[in-house]
């Protein structure tokens, strides 16, 4: 076959030509804020000790300090680690040390890297700092919280923190690829109250979808670990931490359609109500963050949140228990193992103790159809969040090295078909897989 003449370099320049309003429109893209106009505050009449106080509540709302302090380190001095498929990324210094955290830093300078995602030197921010989420944050709101953020001791980060360059995989590690991901999942922009919603509603989804930023764990991630949109709340299995995070729109995973605002206001504040106990990484959100939130948020985050799950109920999908039928060795072993070690606390019908053991008839976390989250519970144990109302959680012990991974699924199978339950065989195989995967 013949080309015409000058055929390949005229595709070649084509070719180039894409190429370079391809990388004009990211490079443009990730400078927003150099063209954009800057919100300025709007409360000019606050003082500063009211601000101070405003920001130490919103710094607390969010998380920050959780994230942004490593065990048995000075708070806000940052290096935390988080593990991530594409490698490692260090929480920063918040503290106003001058060298390593935000001593030389304005206000302007923290609004843009929670509304855009970018530093005070204009280096791009890796996607595990939500900005996604923070970028809804109103400005009055940003300046408070860095008016608190002023006031706590400056610090240094004890242990020297890697920089991005090196502790993420390559090509992840570089500006060009993190421009990429901005482009293709990040758009600024702060949150528009909707006019046909109470104030309690608006309030409570500027909450959710900016501060408490809950899709960032509960809605799922695609293969560039981005999450779902800022009102995603599908639910989807958490990275490396290997904990499912329910939907909460769904009456079969959380059920919130049904629960009463003050029910899911208890969950949120105490760790527990009469349906539900906060584990894994929730019990971690409700001790350090959600338990300290003022009566009013926390009600209307939860307003939010039950009107969303009724819109969204009806599209909800029932668990279709496995068709596979279990041997009657494997029934008889997990009937066992319950007997043996598990119905001193949940009872012979899985009736569990009230403000104790949680039933686990009809128990919504017991049916799940992802069973990750069981196995994690008896494997590893744990304790529900530590709370003003609930102070002395009682809590699981760890079986990782008491009971065989035939021996966690038989127990699980037992339970996920007992007492009325209708849920999926659990395998040894997927118990063997989620232990590997804790052990890495």
């Amino acid at each position: 076959m013949m080309f015409p003449p000058h055929f390949w370099r005229r595709v070649s320049w084509l070719w180039l030509t894409v190429a370079l309003l391809l990388v004009l429109a990211i490079l443009l893209d990730n400078q927003r804020d150099v063209w954009e106009s800057q919100a300025k505050p709007q409360n000019s009449n606050q003082t500063l000790a009211s601000q101070i106080i405003q920001g130490h509540t919103l710094l607390q709302m969010g998380n920050c300090l959780a994230c942004h302090t490593e065990r048995g380190q000075p708070v806000g001095a940052g290096g935390r680690a988080f593990e991530t498929p594409f490698g490692s990324v260090y929480s920063s210094n918040l503290t106003p040390h001058k060298e390593q955290g935000l001593g030389t830093w304005q206000a302007d300078d923290f609004w843009r890297a929670l509304h855009y995602g970018k530093s005070k030197d204009g280096r791009l921010l890796t996607p595990v700092f939500p900005y996604k989420h923070t970028t809804l944050i109103t400005r009055d709101d940003s300046d408070a919280m860095f008016a608190a953020l002023k006031t706590l001791a400056a610090e240094t980060t004890r242990t020297p923190v890697p920089k991005v360059s090196e502790s993420l995989d390559w090509p992840y590690n570089s500006g060009v690829a993190i421009a990429i991901w901005r482009s293709l999942f990040f758009s600024s922009g702060t949150y528009k109250p909707q006019d046909t919603k109470s104030n309690e509603w608006n309030r409570g989804a500027y909450l959710a979808q900016g501060l408490g930023h809950c899709a960032a764990c509960h809605s799922p991630r695609n293969a560039w670990g981005a999450s779902g949109e800022v009102n995603d709340f599908s639910g989807g299995l958490m990275p490396l931490v290997n904990w499912y995070a329910p939907s909460l729109m769904s009456a079969q995973e959380t059920g919130l359609a049904q629960q009463s605002i003050s029910e899911i206001t208890l969950l949120l504040k105490s760790g527990r109500n009469a349906t539900a106990v906060a584990s894994g990484p929730m019990a971690e959100v409700v001790k350090h963050s959600t338990q300290h939130w003022p009566e009013a948020d926390l009600q209307a985050v939860a307003t939010y949140l039950k009107e969303q799950a009724q819109t969204h109920s009806a599209s909800a999908i029932a668990n279709k228990p496995s068709s596979a039928k279990s041997s009657g060795n494997f029934l008889s072993l997990g009937a066992k193992v319950y007997e043996q070690q598990c119905e001193q606390c949940h009872q012979a019908q899985g009736q569990g103790v009230d403000n104790a053991y949680p039933a686990l008839a009809q128990n919504r976390a017991v049916l799940l159809s992802d069973p990750t989250n069981l196995v994690q519970a008896v494997l590893y144990g744990g304790y529900p969040a530590a709370t003003a109302h609930n102070p002395r959680p009682f809590g699981m012990p760890p079986f990782v090295l008491t009971l065989e991974d035939k021996e966690i699924a038989a127990v699980l199978t037992h339970l996920r078909t007992q007492w009325g339950n209708q849920a999926s065989e659990v395998t040894p195989l997927q118990v063997n897989r989620i232990r590997a995967l804790q052990g890495r």
